[in-house]
């Protein structure tokens, strides 16, 4: 875990380490992934945005100097409450302290919060007041090497209790979506 500096208002911002970066940038490339926006993963988030009944989703792959989103649904115009306004647009790609996304990268597994401002090292997190980001859904792409190539998520403008259904509906998500990734990436077949 490495402990960045405090934040504006005397937040303090944990990002952990991400020790697989090298493996997963390799393992991306030869599947043919994290290197530009694909149609079919922009579908599967728009999907996954209504299944969860979430404004933002996201199919979100970890590179070299950020997070790169190769599937975004985001929210035209953006719900009330999502920041003020001023901040910059959700775009494919963030810094890795931005989102919650690395963090599920790091524990290999899913992560749900319900209401972000209940956790201090969730709470500080710049989209919580860029998009106005208060709960999230996500699970990691696992594959069959045992790499972490990224994950996916849901993301709310409201505190929200996801329970049991949503945390099992997005861990099978991320494994359906992890065997397509594997049987139809770099063979420049449709994924869905």
């Amino acid at each position: 875990m490495s402990y960045d500096p405090p934040r504006p208002a005397g937040r303090l911002l944990l990002t952990p380490e991400d020790r697989e970066a090298p493996a997963r940038v390799r393992r991306l490339h030869r599947l043919g992934l994290a290197q530009r926006p694909q149609p079919a993963l922009d579908d599967f988030a728009g999907r996954l945005a209504e299944l969860a009944g979430a404004p933002y989703a996201m199919v979100n792959f970890p590179v070299e100097n950020g997070q790169f989103f190769a599937g975004l649904h985001v929210p035209d115009p953006a719900p009330a409450g999502a920041g003020d306004g001023t901040g910059p647009a959700f775009g494919r790609v963030q810094p890795r302290d931005h989102g919650f996304c690395p963090h599920v990268v790091a524990r290999r597994k899913a992560l749900v919060l319900e209401d972000v401002r209940d956790y201090p090292r969730f709470a500080g997190n710049p989209v919580v007041d860029a998009f106005g980001i208060r709960s999230y859904l996500g699970a990691p792409l696992i594959d069959s090497t045992g790499t972490v190539l990224g994950t996916v998520s849901a993301a709310d403008v409201r505190p929200r209790p996801w329970g049991k259904a949503g945390l099992e509906t997005i861990k099978a998500t991320a494994a359906d979506l992890m065997a397509r990734l594997e049987r139809y990436a770099g063979d420049g077949l449709p994924l869905l």
